[in-house]
């Protein structure tokens, strides 16, 4: 079964000093299962590596193999194009306290019936609170 996959867990393999075993864990999981993503995850990873280039924490060729990590991993990014997501997205953030980015991960997770990794803490509890399982 897919589980949805957040930046942060994403972010976190590529910073060693950012990495948990949690992190570890759902990387593993990738080994047998799928993820699924909303299309805002490649603007947020693509971003979190474009920082960490312009603070000196990445090179661009670690950045270049990191995606290309990311690419041949069983990741599929699902894209919304309905205008409907954005009242929806609104709706949680609202609800939740959530940004509309971090409530694209929860909408996701609760429209595919999928659990959730993530190392957000407001979005785990905003999941724990709509009833969404998060990955062990």
């Amino acid at each position: 079964m897919p589980f949805v996959l957040d930046a942060s867990i994403t972010a976190s393999w590529a910073f060693e000093d950012e990495i948990t075993p949690y992190a570890d864990r759902v990387l593993d999981t990738l080994a047998g299962e799928s993820a699924v993503t909303p299309a805002i995850w490649l603007l947020e990873v693509t971003n979190v590596l474009v920082a960490g280039e312009r603070r000196g924490r990445i090179q661009p060729s670690a950045t270049a193999a990191f995606l290309t990590l990311l690419e041949a991993l069983p990741i599929v990014v699902l894209v919304d194009t309905s205008w409907r997501i954005m009242y929806r997205l609104a709706d949680l953030a609202r609800t939740y306290n959530l940004s509309a980015y971090d409530a694209a991960y929860l909408d996701l997770a609760m429209s595919q019936a999928a659990p959730l990794a993530t190392l957000d803490h407001a979005l785990r509890v905003a999941a724990e609170r709509a009833g969404v399982p998060l990955l062990d």
